[in-house]
């Protein structure tokens, strides 16, 4: 900061950061007239902002795009953010549009993010809409010299959108993060500190699970849910690998089962997908193996999940292996104001990420070729589980 001064105020500032917390609580009430699994009610967490520093007095000038049924758009706590300006809002339905602004404490508004984007005060955009629309929205923001984050996946069954997006993002030297809820989950950090400080070696095995028992699938916009094939939704349990390495899978056979339930069946939805659960079987980038699940209908447990096995550790729930000392394992700490949010906690420490790498100018956790090795795997997975199993090439995303 310029001087100490700038600081005091910024620190007085930020104080007011708990009277906010009422607001947030609406965000919270929004999202809980739709049972959704992984956005249970999280507790306010008492100290987690303890140690936080602010590294920059200066105020991010955000948009938000989206407040449908998972009401997204203020999940996440950008407006709760010390760093953070949200200047305007945008929804294509004008009641939901009217929503996210009082949530957000924003006054202007836009009715697409067609329109949105061409306001110049604008930094950075938050893409909460359907999936199907991810790629096209975060390319057009960048299009426009604007920062991009985005909800998962980054691009929805289409490798051609991931290589479009890929470009747009190195092309314009703009920041680009997903955010990936497991990322963020106590354990998958864990494994990423453990990992980074050579507790584990080389992965010689790893697996993910995410499980979300869809009978009836979500209401969303254009009925993109209905009979979505599981291995596009594929971020939440991939990330048990590449949210712990940075690496990626190199090829994979994928199997897929056929489900018993109605809009699950290719006669029943858009894209003729016949599977209720996909399988990926991978190679990974450090030549170990991976399996991991993703399954629309099998009730009872359900969320992300996973563990890893290297050659001088393990993580079943906690570090067992050669490493002495185990670095510092705990999430950093949120600014005042910003809670952790749902999906294990996951929600504040993603956009508080995303902001902070605006600050320091440097590249996100979850960059575009994390974002597109996760995503990608799963659309080959499900190429291949079509095939019956057929092993294929998964394509390399890296800066």
């Amino acid at each position: 900061m310029a001087n100490s001064s700038s600081r005091r105020s910024f620190l007085q500032a930020i104080g007011l950061g708990a009277a906010t917390l009422g607001v947030s609580g609406a965000a919270r009430a929004e999202q809980k007239k739709t049972k959704i699994q992984g956005f249970e009610e999280t507790p306010i967490t008492p100290g987690v902002s303890k140690g936080w520093t602010p590294v920059s007095d200066r105020k991010i000038r955000v948009g938000i795009v989206g407040y449908g049924v998972c009401r997204f758009g203020a999940a996440f706590s950008f407006q709760d953010h010390p760093n953070v300006e949200v200047v305007a809002v945008s929804d294509l339905v004008p009641k939901q549009c009217a929503g996210l602004a009082k949530v957000c404490r924003c006054e202007k508004t836009y009715p697409s993010l067609e329109e949105l984007v061409k306001d110049d005060s604008i930094e950075a955009v938050f893409v909460a809409t359907d999936a199907p629309s991810h790629a096209r929205h975060c390319i057009d923001v960048l299009r426009h010299g604007k920062h991009v984050a985005c909800a998962v996946p980054a691009v929805f069954g289409s490798l051609e959108d991931a290589n479009k997006l890929f470009e747009a993002v190195k092309t314009s030297g703009l920041k680009y993060m997903m955010f990936e809820t497991s990322y963020y989950h106590a354990d998958v950090h864990a494994m990423r500190q453990i990992y980074n400080a050579d507790g584990f070696g080389p992965l010689v095995y790893s697996e993910g699970e995410y499980y979300h028992y869809m009978e009836k699938p979500i209401p969303s916009y254009r009925n993109w849910r209905v009979g979505l094939p599981p291995q596009w939704y594929p971020t939440h349990s991939n990330a048990y690998y590449v949210g712990v390495t940075g690496g990626s899978f190199t090829e994979v056979c994928g199997m897929g089962m056929p489900s018993r339930v109605d809009h699950l069946r290719p006669e029943n939805n858009r894209y003729k997908n016949p599977f209720g659960t996909e399988i990926s079987l991978f190679r990974t980038s450090e030549g170990g193996m991976s399996r991991m699940a993703v399954s629309w209908d099998t009730p009872g447990d359900h969320g992300e999940k996973g563990r890893i096995r290297g050659q001088q550790g393990s993580y079943y729930g906690k570090y067992q292996g050669l490493m002495k000392q185990l670095p510092n394992t705990s999430r950093p700490p949120l600014p005042p104001g910003v809670q952790p949010g749902g999906h294990g906690g996951s929600h504040g420490q993603l956009m508080n990420e995303f902001v902070t790498a605006i600050l320091e100018d440097r590249k996100p956790l979850v960059d575009i070729a994390q974002a597109l090795n996760m995503t990608v795997a799963g659309i080959v997975t499900h190429q291949s589980a079509l095939k019956d199993g057929e092993t294929m090439k998964v394509p390399q995303y890296k800066l």
